[in-house]
């Protein structure tokens, strides 16, 4: 992947956030001009994503610090897989050991959650897609790590589209406007470029989305039977997303219900981290 600007910013604060005084241990025990080799390797299986963000840690750290043996983003990693190899300083490699870590296995950790939802819903058109309910600051990465599993990505920020929710309906209810008179408004209002999103959970409000104009119906926790119901009433008119509280044990399911698109939030805000490690070289 391409680091760009904030993802650089990302890497500098935590690099500061465990170096910020120098390494007590490195400096006590590890003669800094002491060369070495260390191997990135993965502890289970899974999906390898992050892996520059990972290495730009040990270069920020020790400019003469080389990589070799990488692997790209995507690879699907079985238990001992070797991921890259890094040359150079053994008191730099290891400063730099645990910061790079978090970043892959975090990363390598919503790849991995993605691609089990995604195998599930193979034999469908369904696509798996993320939300917004990532970890502060790191959007960008969360959402790349999405894509090398697979899954597609939803808004990135609140600029990207139209997404008017229960609360948004809440708040214009104050204005004596019904669901369709709540489109219709962000319709007008609306770039020519830009998408009308709406959730709705019942039969009665789909029909009202469609009529009045919306290009996404997100069916909001609805039973099976009245998703698949929706799919047939927009089959044609509007995208079909399906939210709310999805799972691996549900998913299956509701893909087979013929919606275009399934919102998970687990994929991003409760995916555990991949097991991966880092050994020094004999």
């Amino acid at each position: 992947m391409i680091i760009t600007p904030d993802v650089d910013k990302l890497i500098d604060l935590a690099i500061m956030e465990d170096y910020s005084s120098g390494d007590a241990t490195t400096n006590s025990l590890i003669p800094m001009d002491l060369p070495g080799e260390a191997v990135l390797i993965a502890d289970e299986n899974g999906i390898l994503a992050g892996l520059e963000v990972s290495l730009q840690v040990f270069r920020k750290i020790d400019k003469n610090i080389s990589i070799t043996n990488t692997i790209p983003d995507g690879t699907e990693l079985q238990k001992g897989s070797e991921i890259a190899t890094i040359n150079g300083s053994l008191g730099s490699i290891l400063t730099g050991e645990r910061t790079s870590l978090n970043f892959l296995r975090k990363l390598s950790g919503v790849a991995t959650e993605t691609r089990k939802y995604v195998d599930l819903v193979r034999h469908t058109e369904a696509k798996i897609v993320d939300t917004r309910k990532t970890t502060p600051g790191f959007r960008t990465l969360e959402k790349y790590a999405v894509r090398m599993g697979g899954g597609f990505n939803h808004r990135q920020n609140l600029s990207d589209g139209i997404l008017i929710k229960d609360n948004h309906i809440q708040t214009l209810c104050k204005q004596n406007l019904d669901l369709k008179a709540v489109i219709k408004k962000a319709i007008n209002n609306a770039s020519h470029t830009i998408k009308v999103e709406i959730e709705v959970e019942t039969i009665s409000n789909v029909k009202i989305a469609l009529d009045a104009g919306a290009d996404i119906i997100m069916l909001d926790n609805m039973t099976l039977s009245d998703m698949a119901e929706a799919v047939t009433i927009c089959k044609g008119k509007a995208t079909t997303e399906a939210s709310g509280g999805i799972n691996l044990s549900s998913v299956r399911k509701i893909a087979e219900t013929g919606v275009d698109l399934i919102s998970v939030g687990a994929i991003t805000h409760s995916a555990p981290n991949l097991d991966l490690s880092m050994d020094i070289k004999q």
